[in-house]
């Protein structure tokens, strides 16, 4: 198992600073997630030679890997110049991580063009839902074939305002394309949208699933959905958090011991973003919390 810090609150650090942050709270992985200075979001990469050779460095002075790159880019827009855009710079980041010597990239199923066009369309109209998916099908028969000839896994998982949000039907979305280079990542902040029942979930999943986000996050449906209270009253906005292990009602006993009992043996990424003030104590906290509960439920 790997189990990698996803270091977005550390952003500020240049690439060069960065491995030995992590080094330093505990982590030997890092999970790459956008930052303007590498794959910017949305955006084509900002990658040169001499920046790759001084980002290694630093990761081999640090003795840190890469578990894995994450970009973001619109794959599923219904925006074809949009999303041709993106397989544009999917494959330039694809050879980025052969570059790095990289074999794991994950993403999101994606929002299709919003923020920058239209308005959130997956859970109150379902107006593009259909125009999304057939987009980001598109694109997969342009890239799988790329990941797997270049041997570069892809994990994917549902995000809340994705065109799909919830573990079904993504968990069959991933198993009909049908590419042992292509599964599943279950992001436990978002365990609320996915569904109600935890270890049933990760049982569903179990046969694709080979990486998992931890952070902490509220029930959002919990209290007659007041759990969040948003003003003015009946707005559509949604709330979720990244909270620290134990700052949110994931059940993380139910979660660990059912890990172990399907037999996990992935990438186990901490990717709390709600305390940039307090970043050095929730990496360290998080890679402590993540490691008790390894030692609890695997043998």
């Amino acid at each position: 198992m790997k189990i990698a810090l996803d270091p977005f609150m550390h952003r500020h650090l240049s690439l060069e600073e960065l491995p030995s942050k992590v080094k330093e709270l505990g982590y030997d992985w890092i999970e790459l997630s956008p930052r303007g200075d590498f794959l910017e979001w949305f955006k084509a990469p900002r990658v040169f030679p001499d920046r790759i050779k001084s980002f290694k460095k630093a990761l081999k002075d640090a003795d840190v890997g890469i578990a894995t790159l994450l970009p973001m880019y619109r794959w599923a827009s219904n925006d074809e110049d949009e999303r041709k855009a993106a397989v544009k710079h999917w494959k330039r980041a694809i050879e980025i991580a052969v570059e790095m010597e990289v074999d794991t990239m994950n993403s999101e199923f994606g929002r299709g063009p919003h923020p920058d066009k239209g308005t959130c369309y997956c859970c109150h109209t379902g107006s593009m839902i259909e125009a999304c998916e057939d987009a980001w099908w598109r694109s997969m028969d342009e890239l799988v074939p790329i990941f797997e000839r270049e041997g570069i896994n892809l994990h994917i998982e549902p995000h809340p305002e994705d065109w799909v949000e919830t573990l079904q039907p993504s968990v069959d979305l991933i198993r009909t394309v049908n590419s042992d280079r292509v599964k599943f990542l279950y992001c436990t902040p978002h365990t609320f949208y996915f569904g109600d029942d935890t270890v049933a979930m990760l049982k569903e999943c179990a046969d694709v699933l080979a990486h998992v986000h931890i952070a902490d996050t509220f029930n959002h449906k919990a209290s007659s959905g007041l759990r969040y209270i948003i003003n003015p009253p009946g707005s559509t906005a949604r709330v979720h958090q990244h909270l620290n292990i134990g700052q949110g009602e994931v059940p993380w006993d139910d979660f660990y011991r059912t890990l172990a009992e399907i037999g996990f043996d992935g990438i186990m990424t901490a990717c709390v973003f709600a305390w940039e003030e307090k970043a050095d104590e929730s990496g360290t906290f998080m890679r402590a919390e993540m490691q008790r509960y390894i030692d609890k439920y695997f043998d």
